[in-house]
């Protein structure tokens, strides 16, 4: 009877020590294919990285992380099924973006599954604007940060000019030109016109098209408000037909991948914002920030984008969350990052409790001379910024949030 026992007591502990050993399943949703698949591909090595040095740590609640990544291609049926397919294998929480349509649509699915969703590449005011909700996180800046930043940067450097813009048709391209309209003064569609071009989906006869039309006005400010290939594609077009050398090209969410697609020669002078760039921790003294670059480096013979940082930094404050709440639970994790404030990459930045908007410092870049690109080890040293404005500064305040969901008819306050 004693040796039973002792055996059924070694077979439990064995049984316990196991199921405590079980991963933790972290869902990534992701464009790997599409027009953004490179800002995709920079998300999951960005939280590959991030997990294995969680591991090397002894994981999380004692348990090693595991990340679950589908493909969605740029296609809201294919997020939200990726979605089901992640909570159904049991992900903790999910993650990913770049299009703000499909992180807003997956991070409403999420919801119905009660699990917290960070969006990483989703600057659409709408995200945790008129359709944020308690389950959805944005890592990113809205389109308002972005242009705010760029405003000001722009009303200072080529006041009174004249702007055309070419906008991606959906949800994030409407709010960053809305937004930037309104930051630059350009509100008026006769004197500063603009086209809009199919997302997804979009020809390349649809962007000759539109750049034929910018041609044919006389702007003297290009506002491209378009991402990922789409960018690249309408950047070529803008060369060939000589708008690069006679307007100043504005492109208001700008990546190191965009930049390396298209090429640095091509995107020399073209002035946007990031969120972060591989410079920024050195800049802001960022010993942690510094040691993710160079990890990072390390590991993928490349410098890490914003994207990379993105996905980087939610699988570190999720982790960071888990452990302060000592629960998995997604109620749990929201109380534990309602009015968080850390400093992971950069300076302070904080997911404030009214809206789950990601509070922090913000940048206008210029992208560089090819020369100068060419210089650094990597060739990959794009941008000089030129301007930057904290977060505080840059983020719409509680009374313009309100103001926002009242005008879409939902409530002020987050469900």
């Amino acid at each position: 009877m004693k040796r039973l026992t002792a055996t059924l007591l070694l077979w439990l502990g064995i049984s316990a020590c196991v199921q405590a050993a079980e991963p933790i399943t972290l869902g990534l949703n992701y464009p790997r294919t599409g027009s953004y698949k490179e800002e995709g591909l920079a998300q999951m090595r960005g939280a590959l990285l991030a997990i294995d040095e969680l591991n090397a740590r002894g994981g999380v609640l004692g348990r090693p992380l595991r990340l679950a990544s589908y493909d969605s291609g740029s296609s809201i049926d294919k997020a939200l099924r990726n979605v089901d397919r992640l909570a159904q294998e049991g992900a903790a929480m999910l993650f990913g973006g770049a299009s703000s349509a499909i992180a807003i649509a997956a991070g409403k699915r999420a919801r119905e599954h009660g699990l917290l969703y960070f969006g990483t590449l989703t600057y659409s005011n709408d995200t945790t604007g008129k359709d944020g909700h308690r389950y959805m996180f944005r890592e990113s800046n809205n389109a308002w940060m972005s242009a705010r930043v760029l405003g000001e940067y722009l009303a200072e450097r080529f006041p009174n000019q004249r702007y055309f813009y070419v906008t991606s048709d959906y949800t994030w391209g409407h709010t960053t030109e809305t937004s930037l309209r309104e930051t630059t003064g350009s509100q008026d569609v006769a004197r500063h016109p603009g086209v809009r071009v199919p997302f997804p989906g979009a020809r390349l006869a649809d962007y000759r098209d539109a750049l034929t039309q910018a041609a044919a006005s006389d702007a003297q400010i290009l506002a491209l408000v378009l991402f990922g290939e789409d960018l690249v594609r309408a950047m070529r077009i803008a060369n060939d037909l000589g708008l690069t050398r006679r307007m100043q090209v504005v492109v208001p969410n700008l990546t190191l991948h965009m930049v390396e697609q298209a090429g640095p020669q091509l995107m020399e002078g073209v002035i946007g914002t990031e969120p972060w760039t591989w410079r920024v921790p050195e800049l802001e003294r960022s010993e942690r920030g510094q040691a993710f670059v160079a990890a990072f480096v390390e590991r993928y013979q490349s410098y890490p984008s914003s994207s990379a940082a993105s996905a980087y930094s939610i699988v570190y404050q999720w982790a960071d969350a888990v452990q302060r709440a000592r629960s998995l639970d997604s109620e749990a994790l929201i109380r534990a990052l309602e009015g968080h404030r850390y400093r992971l990459l950069k300076g302070e930045q904080e997911w404030r409790a009214f809206d789950h908007q990601n509070v922090q410092r913000v940048y206008a870049v210029r992208v560089k001379p090819r020369a100068e690109v060419l210089k650094d080890p990597l060739k990959q040293d794009y941008f000089e910024i030129v301007h930057q404005l904290d977060g505080e500064q840059a983020a719409p305040s509680l009374l313009e949030w309100q103001a926002e969901r009242r005008a879409a008819g939902q409530p002020p306050r987050l469900l």
